[in-house]
């Protein structure tokens, strides 16, 4: 197959899968061509079988924001044309499969070319963005002109279909992981943060709103009253700097650490004790099952998708959004349990396990299959 991927090309949750998942269809023998307008961050150009194609935006003094749409369709309409793409992957309804329809409706009656669109739902495009007034007719509309449609988890594909009138049926098929990265520690060394023997505790996020970062502080805070820790703060956003305002308000400066966005998670994972998550909102929790993948227990709210990653009392545990008591009670019955502790440690990766690669990225594969189908019933 040839196949064309839309998506964000940033460090977000969506942007991660969408280039993993390319990565592996490239390896799997598929042409893949990644049509967006910068390079994913971690899409290798150079290994075979993968092609990326950049969606160049003009500024027009006619219009206050650019048409960035209408460039995406024309890029897709180039692209299947002059590379040859069998189907089209979009990652994300808005603006994504909107554009996706536009450039599949020129494709069959200027070309006579029928390309299937596959869309996958990550989660703000419908929990924020898509219910939006102004935006709910388009997304209802992009969703059901898509061929085949997926959401990341259980939860998502819900709260889309309590969301909007969809007539297509939605295929659960969650996020994945690569668990080969995460095998082995010989680059773990607990020392370097933890020169005292701290238990490490972390978190990885865009820092937005809805990630509900002073309760990171909070639970932080509630667990160093009564055990010697330290935080690792990964990731940067809006939130950030009043965090380390927070921070330095509790008198925790010397043991929170802020790392900002860097390319050594892996490694400061592997050396963590508990994973921190306390959104109010979560398609999947992507985060949390790299955590696991390293060995790493997870505290987390039970918000949207999470508990389908998490399971309460084996590989962490959920608590309601706020409720800072309650995972500071959980995280310290872990750290003062040593046993208890290695007992999750092990329960975490044997989750981890259910979302490797093998298992997930065939069920992908099987949607495309099922969308080119549809495209020669059409024909």
């Amino acid at each position: 197959m040839k196949i064309g991927v839309v998506c964000y090309p940033t460090y977000g949750g969506s942007g991660v899968v969408a280039t993993e998942l390319g990565i592996q269809m490239a390896k799997k023998g598929h042409e893949v061509h990644f049509i967006t307008y910068s390079q994913p961050v971690r899409l290798d150009i150079l290994e075979e079988n993968i092609y990326y194609h950049e969606v160049n935006v003009h500024d027009y003094p006619l219009f206050e924001y650019q048409p960035y749409e209408l460039a995406l369709s024309s890029k897709m309409v180039d692209t299947v044309i002059n590379e040859g793409l069998d189907i089209l992957h979009v990652h994300y309804a808005i603006p994504h499969a909107y554009a996706a329809y536009m450039a599949k409706k020129i494709l069959l009656e200027e070309h006579g070319k029928y390309v299937p669109v596959v869309t996958t739902l990550h989660g703000t495009d419908i929990t924020l963005v898509g219910k939006n007034p102004s935006y709910k007719p388009a997304v209802t509309f992009s969703i059901n002109k898509s061929d085949v449609v997926t959401s990341v988890s259980e939860s998502l594909r819900q709260d889309t279909l309590d969301s909007f009138d969809i007539k297509k049926e939605i295929e659960v098929i969650p996020n994945f992981i690569d668990l080969e990265l995460y095998r082995g520690d010989e680059n773990c060394r607990r020392a370097q943060i933890a020169p005292n023997g701290e238990k490490i505790i972390t978190h990885i996020s865009n820092m937005r709103k809805v990630k509900r970062i002073p309760d990171i502080i909070n639970v932080f805070a509630g667990i160093r009253a009564q055990e010697n820790a330290v935080l690792l703060m990964i990731g940067d956003g809006p939130e950030r700097e009043k965090a380390e305002q927070q921070v330095r308000e509790l008198g925790l400066t010397d043991c929170v650490k802020f790392f900002g966005k860097t390319n050594e998670v892996r490694r400061l994972l592997c050396m963590s004790d508990l994973f921190l998550l306390t959104s109010e909102s979560e398609s999947f929790g992507l985060v949390a099952l790299e955590a696991m993948a390293a060995r790493v227990p997870v505290l987390s709210t039970n918000a949207g998708g999470i508990p389908e990653v998490n399971v309460h009392g084996q590989t962490g545990y959920l608590s309601p959004v706020g409720d800072v008591a309650s995972m500071v009670a959980h995280g310290l019955s872990l750290l003062q349990d040593p046993q208890r502790l290695m007992e999750f440690k092990m329960n975490a990766f044997e989750r981890a396990n259910a979302f490797g690669i093998e298992s997930i990225v065939p069920k992908y594969e099987a949607a495309y299959e099922r969308a080119l189908a549809e495209r020669h019933i059409v024909s």
